[in-house]
């Protein structure tokens, strides 16, 4: 189940590769329904905040027209950052789950573990590593390219 979500979150991380964001896509899914999905959009929108998981939070949250996000399942081609981990938790969302671990930026459990810190109001199950492989690749893949554009 989590596999199909993630190739979607992988095909929208595809599409930020085409404005030369980093390839990182969200999907937000609830009951098995898609809500939202996004992509970085930091370059293209000129917003540090811009990010996938930010992005497909507010699309979802519009949908449902509340910002409580219960039951909800964020699904993340790489290991969120701590601004993205912040608003995981802020949001009170059930569950992200995420390809690629990020130990550079990873607050989900690389360098923080913000979503499963016990002295915030609320936590929020993870699960990590799935399509990991797929994820890196095409991370390595952009930033490659980006290299050789230099």
């Amino acid at each position: 189940m989590h596999e199909r979500w993630i190739e979607i979150a992988l095909a929208e991380a595809e599409e930020a590769s085409t404005h030369d964001d980093v390839p990182i896509g969200a999907v937000l899914v609830r009951d098995g329904e898609e809500l939202a999905r996004a992509h970085n959009r930091r370059e293209v929108d000129a917003d540090p905040t811009a990010h996938a998981e930010i992005l497909a939070l507010r699309a979802g949250a519009a949908r449902l027209g509340t910002w409580r996000l219960d039951g909800c399942t964020l699904y993340v081609s790489l290991e969120p950052c701590t601004m993205c981990a912040g608003a995981l938790v802020l949001a009170r969302l059930e569950r992200v789950v995420f390809a690629a671990d990020d130990p550079k930026a990873g607050a989900v459990g690389a360098l923080y573990d913000v979503p499963r810190d016990p002295r915030l109001n609320h936590t929020v199950e993870v699960v990590r590593g799935v399509h990991a492989d797929l994820a890196a690749q095409q991370l390595r893949a952009f930033f490659r390219s980006r290299r050789v554009k230099r």
